[in-house]
This record gives structure tokens, sequence and C-alpha cells, in this order.
């Protein structure tokens, strides 16, 4: 349950309560709140910093990341299977370090530092786009973009996590997507509006690059000044188990909470593996927005020089379904939820691949797109977090997004060579044919995840 804390006052004797001992005591106001459910109902302040520090980096990176396909297609002349690989590498590199980001945090009880070093790892990326000019240098600085991001995700999620009561997870992390992606919409905006005023050529796209580290250095500021060093955990629990054994007139002060060891048995449970499996194999089949912006582009449903513009509209649909999804996953139910933005994907697919030529078809690409993410993204990392204790969430969700990012490696790849020796269309059609058939089955894998795994106070 989500409380405020407040420091001790002076006259307070430390031996009061464990909750004293741990440096807060309970107040009348903290345990009526937490009682009532007024503190659950608030966004906790942590959410809302870490989601400013989404938002300005999401400025940063979806900036290049808006223009990183037309570049290499059209700029350098690359295929779809050359754009392929670039891709997978922009979205399996981070698979790498996420569960090491999360083991750190775990272990470490300092997911604000391990979060900090992921932010700073790419916001050197964006000062190294600067010289880069060839595909393979391309490559290895989106590789270390991406190394950062696998690295703060865990801890960040975590932390979020942390500051929400269960009752209002799917909520929090509603919110938090809503104001990263509020970036994610000025960033391609940002890029538009630049490669529009700059001459084209590589000045535009450096005038991207340099305003992509302002917005890189801003984030990193925000986290670093408003972002608490600690995470909400034993405390709370401590304060909570101190103020119910004063209202039900305990004699005695409730003893410490024990604190839980992070063990890698704890990743052992069935729910999680059910979890791993489902979001491996739906993974697999979902196909990289950047593709779905070239097949876009290619059957002449919108310009060129529009391209940007085209992630602006699945940000814009994601930002505005974010929080609304997020509280009915809470309601309905999470992993329904999750299924049912794989059902939307398929519906995506089959109408970028019939009706992308015309701007109606463009606009619903770009609107399921953006349902698909409001009901997918957040959504697994809440799900993760409920399927391991509380002294393993961050660990447990890199896991999950690990798997996620293997296998959207894997679908790039496979995706960029089966686009090449067929079709747009038909790869296409293809894909979603598959999708459509694993939907029942990850739905199955994951109706053990309606029961959350009893949560310990770490």
């Amino acid at each position: 349950m989500y409380v405020s804390l407040r420091n001790a006052p002076k006259s307070a004797t430390p031996a009061a309560s464990p909750a004293s001992a741990a440096g807060v005591v309970p107040t009348a106001e903290d345990h009526e709140a937490a009682r009532s459910g007024k503190a659950g109902r608030r966004v906790p302040g942590v959410v809302l910093a870490l989601g400013l520090t989404s938002l300005f980096t999401d400025i940063s990176s979806e900036a290049v990341t808006a223009i990183l396909p037309l570049y290499v297609t059209a700029v350098l002349g690359l295929g779809p299977a050359a754009y392929g690989f670039v891709d997978g590498i922009y979205q399996g590199a981070s698979s790498l370090v996420r569960v090491l980001g999360g083991w750190w945090s775990d272990r470490s009880g300092r997911p604000k530092l391990v979060a900090f070093l992921g932010y700073g790892v790419s916001a050197l990326s964006r000062f190294l786009l600067l010289p880069v000019t060839g595909v393979a240098a391309l490559t290895g600085v989106v590789a270390l973009d991406r190394l950062g991001k696998g690295l703060r995700t865990g801890p960040r999620d975590a932390m979020i996590a942390g500051a929400s009561t269960p009752e209002r997870l799917g909520r929090n992390f509603g919110v938090h997507r809503a104001l990263d992606t509020a970036g994610a919409v000025a960033g391609p905006l940002l890029a538009f509006g630049v490669l529009s005023a700059v001459p084209a050529g590589l000045a535009g796209y450096r005038a991207v690059f340099v305003l992509s580290i302002a917005a890189a250095v801003a984030g990193l500021a925000v986290l670093l000044l408003a972002v608490p060093n600690r995470a909400r955990g034993r405390a709370e629990a401590q304060v909570l188990a101190a103020a119910d054994a004063a209202a039900d007139g305990a004699a005695e002060p409730v003893a410490a909470v024990p604190p839980e060891r992070w063990r890698w048995r704890n990743l052992a449970d069935r729910r999680l593996r059910s979890l791993l499996l489902a979001a491996s194999l739906l993974g697999l089949l979902t196909v990289g927005d950047g593709f779905l912006y070239l097949v876009l582009a290619d059957a002449g449903g919108i310009g060129l020089t529009y391209f940007p513009l085209l992630m602006v509209g699945t940000n814009a649909a994601y930002f505005a379904l974010a929080v609304p999804i997020g509280r009915l996953a809470d309601r309905i139910g999470r992993a329904r939820v999750l299924v049912g933005g794989h059902v939307v994907l398929v519906a995506a697919y089959v109408v970028a691949a019939t009706t992308g030529a015309h701007i109606a078809g463009v606009v619903a690409v770009l609107a399921l797109l953006g349902c698909f993410y409001a009901a997918t993204d957040g959504v697994v990392s809440a799900l993760a977090s409920q399927a391991v204790p509380a002294s393993s969430r961050a660990t447990g969700i890199a896991s999950v997004q690990t798997a996620v990012g293997l296998s959207r490696f894997v679908s790039s790849v496979g995706f960029g060579l089966l686009w090449q020796l067929t079709s747009r269309s038909t790869a296409l059609l293809a894909v979603g044919l598959a999708l459509a058939l694993a939907v029942p089955v990850a739905a199955r894998l994951l109706r053990g995840l309606r029961t959350p795994v009893p949560q310990d106070a770490s």
C-alpha cells in the first residue's frame, strides 16, 4: 500500500516503533490516507518525475528514430534487408543488458543510480551521432543507445511499481507512458521542423542530432534532481504495520519486517515463465514501426517529406489512450488487455497491406498502432511486476523485456528478408495470419497471471 512518509519529529523516541527506527514515524494522516485509499488515488511524485525524465529522453531518441528508416533507405540507398538488420539492432541490443540492469538494481537497492547510468549512456550516444556517416558506425551508435535503454528500463519500471498500489498499477504505468509518449510526439515534430527549415543533406540531420543532445541532457537533469534516491519498500511497510497495530490496540510495537534477499529462485515462478513464453511468442510476430511506415510510404499513402510525421500520429494515439487503457487493464485484467492489443496489431497489418495507398488507411494504421502500444507497453511491465516478489521486481521486469527485445530482433531481420524475397503486402499479410494464430495460444499461457504473487515487504 502506498503511503506518504514524513521525517520523525525531534521529540520522537527512536525505539517507539520499527518505522521510527527506519527514520520515519506513522502519523494519523498517513494511516488514514492509507486505509481510505487517498494515497493510492494520487499519482505518486516518483511516477511524475520519471515520466518527465522519459519525456525529455524520448524527445531526444524519437527525433533520431523518426528519420532513421528514411536515412538508411533513401539517403544511404540500402534495401529492406539492410534496414531490417539496423532495426533488429535497435529492437534487440537493449536485451543484452536488461537483466543486468534489473539484477544490479535489486542487489544494490539503488535503482536510481542504475537508471541514471542507463540514461547517461544513451545521452553519450547522441554526441557520437555527430561524426557518424557510414552504416557500420551508425549501427554501433544505435546499439550503444539501446544498451543504455536496456540498463535503465528495469530499474525505472521497478521504481514505478514500488510507488504504486496494486489497484493503481496499470493507471500509474499508463501515466508514465503518456508522458513518455508526449516526448515521442514532440521528437518527430522537432525532426520534421528542422529538416523542413534546413537545406537537404547531412546538415539537416546533424541539426537534429544537436537538438537531440540538448533534450537528453535535460532528461538527465530531471532524473538527478527530481527523483528521490530511495524506492518505496520496507520502510513504508513498517509504517503501515505499526499504524495498523496501534489502530487495533496492540500493546507492543510490531516487529520489524525482515529484509527479503534477492534470489534467482524468485524468477522460477510459473507465472513468470508463462509470461516469458507468451511475450516471446507475440514478439516474434511483431513487425517494427519503421517497417510499417516504409510500407505506407512505398504504397504511396504519404510523401517522403512527411515521413517523420507518421511516428507523430502513432504516438499521439498512444498518448491519448495510455491512461484510459491502463485503467481498463486495472479493471478487467492486464492479461486480457495485452492479448487484445495484439488483436489490434493484426488489424493494423491488414489495413497497411490492403489500404496503405490511401490517406484514410494511413490514419487508421497509425491509430491502431497507438492503441496497440497503449495496451501492451506498460501492461507487460505491470504483469511482470506481479509475477515476482518485490525483492526481485526489477529483474523480473527486465527478464520479460529481454525476451520481448530478442524476439523482436529476430522478427525485424526475418521480416526484412521476407519482404525482399516476396513483396510488402505478402510479407505483412503472412505475419498477420501467423500472429492471429498465436494470439489464442498466448491467451492460454497468460491465464495463470490473474492472481499476483504475494509481495514481500522489501
